[in-house]
């Protein structure tokens, strides 16, 4: 048997996601750094097409695995698409997700009827105004360091790291204490 889990978590964050069942997250500035990096299309173009680059960070994507293990739902709701994010949340297992969208709200309330959830069941992250609506309404809400400081204030946590560099584990990883998951996950890694 490994050693105890050094991660603590205030209760009071504890008890609001202890119910949670989906996460919902936003992809530019959570599980990337917010920056985009556009590469023109090999062949020149004559149209300028472009094709966005995006950088991941593999502690997120562990993470949202180790929610999906714990019975969590990942969940992305996003203003962008690209086949770059597309082939990352496949790549991951993540089926539910609205692309393309600027008003995040009915997506996530489309995503909470599939599911058969509701608010006091989802949590999630996100860094500008347009993830408002959604983490006003979610049991935790989370923001990167980095976020906006509107979405700072208005939610009940801020991760140590900033998007794009682990933030979204630390909201994972806050969630599966909450769950109860978090020590019998990590056991499997200690043996």
């Amino acid at each position: 048997m490994g050693r105890a889990p050094v991660l603590r978590h205030p209760p009071e964050l504890l008890l609001r996601g202890q119910d949670v069942r989906v996460a919902f997250f936003d992809i530019d500035g959570v599980l990337t750094d917010g920056g985009l990096y556009i590469a023109e299309l090999p062949g020149g173009d004559p149209r300028g097409a472009a094709e966005t680059v995006k950088r991941f960070h593999t502690l997120d994507g562990f993470g949202i695995k180790l929610l999906q293990a714990a019975g969590i739902t990942p969940a992305v709701v996003t203003g962008r698409d690209a086949p770059a994010l597309r082939a990352r949340l496949q790549a991951l297992g993540v089926t539910h997700a609205r692309f393309g969208t600027e008003d995040k709200l009915p997506a996530a309330q489309a995503v909470l009827a599939e599911l058969g959830l509701d608010w006091p069941q989802a949590a999630g992250i996100g860094d500008d105004w347009p993830d408002l609506p959604v983490l006003n309404r979610c049991a935790l809400a989370c923001a990167p360091a980095n976020a906006h400081p509107e979405v700072r204030a208005a939610v009940h946590h801020v991760t140590e790291r900033p998007g794009g560099h682990g933030a979204a584990r630390e909201f994972c990883d806050l969630l599966l204490a909450a769950s109860g998951r978090y020590a019998d996950l990590l056991a499997r890694y200690q043996a």
